[in-house]
């Protein structure tokens, strides 16, 4: 590039040069790789530029710099404007693997993936899920100011800036999560709307006509229209969003998708496929760009984009040296940050959340609403709250005051009605780093909020999430609220562990399996009725260490002929159908099994003793039964279970319909059981038995 002839034409001709070097990576990265979405990037980058270059506050030598801004690309599906950005200003993101976008192994997949590329704040894709991670993220700041700023020193200095697009605003839990944030009144956050008129179908006039600026408004956010290919609007509308600190903001900018390609402007081809080389060579013509090389990088664009850094160099050196301050001024405060950005907890924490409700039988919400209450003393950092349920799933903090707007000093959330905003929170509340954060609602509703779990998960960030009302055993309420496939829903999501306690014992060490989990999320699923006690050695130290396993023997007998496995409400249920069994000369072993998941992550030595090879199994839980066979493996088996829709009826009268009482559990067994060892040739050996109770009408 040839040098400028004066310093305005300089300042133009770099800033021209700087957004069209990211269009143009974004353009080679897709060209090169066959596949991915050049479109936004190219109508993002004056957007990107501005924001990056003026008011972002980051530093690429410290990408976890506590004192940062955090910026949200919510459509990933651009995820080239954000690689182009990281390399531009000095993140350890080379060419060459902008150069690999979408190969196997680069740091540069198809949309951004927290943890796998440096400088990625959260993963993003499923559109509206980057909004709702922002809103956590804008939460997560206000509360930690409320937690350690001090009247001396500021180190909570972090604002959230993202770019969302249509889709991202079309999806409900953008809206769900944004009506909370303008409840709350998160000045710290400010989003700007790639309003590109454009979706893969077509022209968004197809489907969505809504004023999205008067939405946000009723919202209670601030809102700005500007065009935004305008560097001078942008950068007014910014400074308005960030001066406004009682309220989010919103930044509509009119862009034109695959902004300088002369004929895939503003198509909807445009949104998700190569260009072509026809025209990536059109538009590098129309941009006075090279053909040749392709990513290109001018070195005047390279030294602008790292001064733009570089600007930021004394607020890094101040916040450093105030947060130095700060910490010798307030050792006490200095602690607690320390212990919640490690998780410190207790070695005995599983003894004193045993110890909180030993002896003691209850449902297993009501004990876990005990044993949470010890677990917030001993884990300060434990925030939560629920959709709107708290008198049914009992997940209060006691004492420990509301987050509400203009107070953000509290522990619990109040998050509406509103799971699917609540999950897509919780991850960004999660992604910030200070706070261990908690959702609670009815487990049925976990299919509402199953995108941001399978997130969670996927980035590999600690949430709990406490579900109740966990089966049929609810009663009157009926199918729509009796889950019966949704354990088995939760548990096939890769790095979820999914706990379904029996009693205090395992309701207490479930709290504690999900509070020393800090690389993915936990699932309590709790029950509505009372259950029993069930015979365990009081304060066990071996006890709850076998718990903690995920499966264990609860009952031994070295005579018995086979297994009984269940969990939760079904564990007493096996101990009694177990002791029937005994008393028609029948013994059974009686395993219970908390946490599939935990279980089968368990060396086969304990596996083994647990479920000992070619003994028959039996399963017992109120779901569905076919994923059982992945527990039990090769070994004859029947599974007992639900594989149907529940009913409206009390909890005795659903227990007699569908098949779940002691006699009739018992009777099932043994008519399998006899089945089994005498007439087993009639059958593969190894082939589980059709197992499911009776269907009833």
């Amino acid at each position: 590039m040839s040098a400028p002839n004066s310093d305005a034409k300089a300042a133009l001709d770099v800033t021209t040069l700087a957004v069209n070097t990211l269009k143009m990576l974004a353009v080679d990265a897709v060209e090169a790789a066959q596949s991915g979405h050049p479109g936004s990037p190219m109508g993002q980058a004056d957007i990107a530029y501005v924001m990056w270059t003026q008011f972002l506050r980051h530093w690429p030598a410290d990408p976890v710099w506590p004192g940062r801004d955090r910026f949200v690309l919510s459509c990933g599906h651009g995820s080239m404007l954000l690689y182009g950005l990281l390399h531009l200003t000095g993140y350890p993101l080379p060419l060459e693997e902008l150069k690999r976008f979408r190969q196997w192994g680069s740091l540069t997949p198809g949309h951004p993936e927290v943890g796998h590329t440096v400088g990625v704040e959260t993963t993003t894709g499923p559109l509206g899920q980057g909004v709702g991670n922002a809103v956590g993220l804008a939460l997560a700041a206000k509360m930690a100011a409320a937690r350690y700023d001090t009247a001396a020193q500021t180190i909570i200095t972090g604002r959230i800036f993202g770019i969302c697009s249509d889709g991202d605003l079309m999806e409900g839990v953008a809206s769900e999560a944004a009506s909370l944030a303008g409840h709350l009144g998160l000045g710290n956050l400010n989003l700007v709307y790639d309003d590109n008129h454009i979706t893969i179908e077509g022209d968004t006039a197809l489907a969505f006509t809504e004023d999205v600026a008067a939405r946000f408004a009723a919202y209670g956010w601030h809102v700005q229209r500007i065009d935004g290919h305008d560097h001078a609007a942008i950068a007014l509308a910014l400074a308005a969003a960030v001066a406004e600190t009682a309220r989010p903001s919103l930044v509509l900018a009119r862009t034109h998708i695959a902004n300088g390609a002369p004929h895939a402007h503003d198509t909807a081809e445009a949104h998700g496929a190569p260009l072509g080389a026809a025209e990536v060579a059109a538009t590098k013509d129309a941009l006075g760009w090279p053909r040749t090389p392709t990513f290109f990088v001018p070195e005047e664009v390279r030294a602008h984009w790292r001064a733009s850094a570089e600007r930021n160099r004394p607020d890094y050196e101040a916040w450093q040296a105030t947060f130095g301050a700060w910490r010798a001024a307030n050792p006490a405060l200095a602690q607690a940050w320390d212990d919640a950005t490690a998780k410190r907890l207790p070695k005995d924490l599983e003894a004193r959340l045993v110890a909180s409700v030993a002896g003691q039988a209850d449902a297993t919400r009501v004990l876990g609403s005990k044993v949470l209450q010890e677990a917030a003393k001993l884990a300060p950092w434990l925030v939560g709250g629920s959709a709107d349920l708290d008198p049914s799933t009992k997940t209060a903090i006691k004492g420990a005051g509301s987050v509400e707007k203009g107070a953000y000093g509290g522990r619990v959330f109040h998050f509406g009605i509103r799971e699917h905003g609540m999950g897509a929170i919780l991850n960004g509340l999660a992604l910030d780093g200070r706070f261990t954060p908690m959702g609670s609602t009815f487990l049925v509703f976990a299919d509402y909020m199953r995108p941001p779990i399978r997130l969670a998960a996927l980035m590999r960030k600690q949430v709990i999430y406490v579900f109740t009302h966990d089966s049929i055993f609810l009663g009157e309420d009926g199918p729509t609220h009796q889950p019966i496939e949704t354990l088995w829903a939760l548990r096939i999501i890769p790095g979820v562990e999914v706990w379904r306690p029996a009693d205090a014992t395992e309701t207490a060490i479930a709290w504690a399996a999900a509070l020393r989990r800090t690389d993915g999320p936990s699932a309590l699923a709790l029950s509505r009725q009372k259950l029993p006690a069930l015979p365990r050695p009081a304060d066990s130290a071996a006890d709850q260490a076998a718990v903690a396993r995920g499966g264990y023997v609860l009952v031994e007998d070295a005579t018995a002929a086979f297994t009984i496995v269940a969990t939760g409400s079904e564990v007493g249920l096996a101990v009694e159908a177990g002791a029937l069994l005994a008393a028609g000369g029948r013994t059974a072993r009686i395993v219970s099994m908390p946490c599939v998941e935990r279980f089968l992550a368990q060396d086969a030595a304990w596996r083994d003793k647990v479920l000992p090879p070619g003994k028959p199994v039996v399963t017992l839980e109120a779901g569905r039964t076919a994923a059982w066979g992945a527990v039990t493996e090769a070994r004859p088996s029947l599974h007992l279970g639900i594989d149907r829709f529940g009913a409206s009826a009390p909890l005795k009268d659903l227990q007699q319909h569908f098949g779940f009482t002691a006699e009739q559990v018992a009777g099932r067994i043994r008519d399998w059981n006899t089945e089994h060892w005498v007439r087993r040739e009639r059958r593969p050996q190894g082939a589980p038995a059709r197992g499911n109770l009776p269907r009833g009408k």
